[in-house]
């Protein structure tokens, strides 16, 4: 298994000739087995005890440049869905028949399309057979699949080799620069466990934008899955050949929404609302699609929107002890001092109000009592906006289009399906309590796409 700081361009064709090798060997292992040998590897993710985890945990606070205590929450919301019991729901949740992915498997057609073409059991006016009841399929998973995966947020590439090898494609992982430990931990872990199914992986990194590693990758793949932004993907995608399919997920936002519901209880359940936002914005020093950026406070309830605010820049200020901020560069430094600079000028002429704990800890929340232009703060900044109606939302957020993944809420009451309705038609995947927000299940519509369908290619058996 290649090292993954070291290897690069030079050793890719002969890993990806073993890889194709592997792949009769993995298409032969019944799925029952591919899931307990990632769930057995997954559980040491989670066990105190287990050198695996600690080793995970002593290595994630430097690449990833966030906090021990981070490293911790991280770790244990990432790692729950790759045990055993998470993977086969997965499955489950996935394919009507999962056993699809070990040989041809009946399956029943629905029962508005038999009754649109007449009898099930008699002769259509062309002199063909109408449509059986049933319909035999199989899903192959790819030759190869290659997972190019960018960015920092630990445990996002373990979660992509997983979900190829589920489908049994023989799987090359890139992943992020701030995310190579937990793969190769991950690796190394099911190289003991399960030698022939640790075959079928390999994980490589090179530095990105490396021309002639992405080159040789990109030829090989039969699937080709790409994690970034959208520069990335456009890149990468024009390097593909038009046989191969890509499955892309390029750049997302999360939002909040605080119905006035939300705002009529006692002080304690408005602070509970307050910590589960304020956590949603720590978690992953909002790095990920799922953190919350923008927050929208409906007006009408006993507490204003601006109230809220500093509600929540206080729950931001409680969770330092708890999740401490990781220390800044001198780069972010310098663009959050321009946040708070920007925003403090705003506040002079009335258009905003600043919270923040000051440099050493680094939070800050912006009440904007009108629409302003701020600079990029960094992690740990979140925008606060009134609105008078939540049913405003959706247009609202119009403008976010393809790039609109998760929507955290609270207060919402009976209002919820219809606001998601509108949500998910202004291109919304995600609308979840804010407790939820940080951790999908690992069968979630990740970009609004099956995560393990997506990968597959299906095949239909008629008999004579």
């Amino acid at each position: 298994m290649a090292d993954t700081r070291a290897a690069g361009a030079a050793n890719v064709p002969a890993v990806i000739e073993r890889l194709e090798d592997s792949g009769r060997k993995l298409r032969a292992r019944p799925l029952g087995e591919i899931i307990a040998a990632l769930g057995r590897v997954g559980a040491r993710f989670l066990d105190d005890q287990d050198p695996l985890r600690q080793r995970a945990l002593s290595g994630i606070p430097e690449e990833a440049r966030v906090s021990r205590p981070m490293a911790e929450a991280i770790l244990g919301g990432m790692a729950v869905d790759w045990t055993e019991e998470r993977l086969r729901a997965l499955v489950t949740a996935e394919f009507e028949d999962p056993g699809a992915l070990d040989g041809i498997v009946t399956v029943p057609v629905p029962r508005g399309l038999l009754t649109s073409f007449g009898p099930s059991d008699g002769d259509r006016p062309d002199g063909g057979t109408a449509p059986s009841a049933v319909r035999r399929v199989r899903a192959f998973g790819p030759r190869l699949c290659v997972q190019i995966v960018s960015g920092s947020v630990p445990g996002v590439a373990v979660h992509a080799l997983i979900r190829s090898l589920l489908v049994k494609s023989p799987t090359l992982l890139k992943p992020g620069r701030g995310d190579t430990l937990l793969a190769q931990l991950f690796a190394e872990a099911l190289a003991q466990e399960d030698a022939e199914l640790s075959d079928a992986l390999e994980v490589v990194y090179w530095p990105g934008g490396s021309q002639e590693a992405e080159g040789l990758v990109l030829q090989a793949a039969d699937v080709a899955v790409i994690y970034g932004s959208d520069e990335t993907v456009k890149a990468l995608r024009t390097r593909v050949p038009a046989t191969t399919r890509v499955v892309a997920y390029h750049h997302r936002v999360g939002v909040g929404a605080v119905g006035r519901a939300a705002l009529d209880g006692s002080g304690a359940e408005l602070m509970e609302v307050a910590l589960d936002l304020a956590r949603a914005v720590a978690l992953f020093e909002q790095q990920g699609c799922v953190c919350p950026q923008v927050v929208f406070v409906e007006e009408g309830g006993e507490t204003s929107p601006s109230d809220f605010a500093r509600a929540v820049a206080g729950a931001l200020g409680e969770l330092e002890g708890e999740l401490p901020s990781p220390r800044r560069t001198t780069g972010e430094a310098g663009g959050l001092a321009q946040l708070r600079g920007t925003a403090e000028i705003h506040q002079a002429s009335g258009r905003a109000e600043v919270h923040h704990g000051g440099g050493d800890a680094p939070w800050t929340v912006v009440f904007e009592t009108d629409s302003v232009r701020l600079p990029d703060g960094g992690p740990r900044t979140l925008r606060v906006r009134p609105v008078s109606d939540l049913a405003e939302l959706p247009h609202i957020l119009t403008s976010l289009g393809p790039h609109l993944q998760s929507v955290g809420h609270a207060g919402l009451g009976d209002r919820v399906e219809q606001l998601a309705d509108a949500l998910g038609q202004a291109g919304a995947s995600r609308v979840v309590p804010f407790r939820a927000l940080s951790f999908p299940p690992p069968w979630w519509l990740h970009d609004g796409r099956g995560p393990l369908t997506e990968l597959v290619r299906w095949m239909e058996v008629e008999e004579e």
